[in-house]
């Protein structure tokens, strides 16, 4: 494997972690959320539902940014 591959693979991995911490903090605060409004008076988005918003709109940038390490792997391994 070549240098610019395991390069490639590295960041891959780093994705993957970033996705999956994205992922259970998106799904944390959805849960910390679900329990406020349930005992809450629903007036508009909370600080919770925010940062779950948030959480989940990071979760989708690191999963379109391995697919694309994929993508550019996949490529450079057809070319060689």
């Amino acid at each position: 494997m070549g240098g610019m591959q395991t390069f490639l693979v590295i960041l891959l991995v780093a994705a993957l972690i970033a996705t999956l911490v994205a992922l259970v903090r998106g799904i944390v605060a959805f849960l910390q959320n679900a329990s406020a409004e349930a005992r809450g008076t629903g007036t508009g988005p909370t600080d919770s539902q925010l940062k779950s918003n948030r959480m989940m709109q990071q979760r989708i940038l690191f999963q379109a940014l391995a697919v694309l390490i994929v993508v550019v792997l996949l490529f450079a391994a057809g070319r060689t």
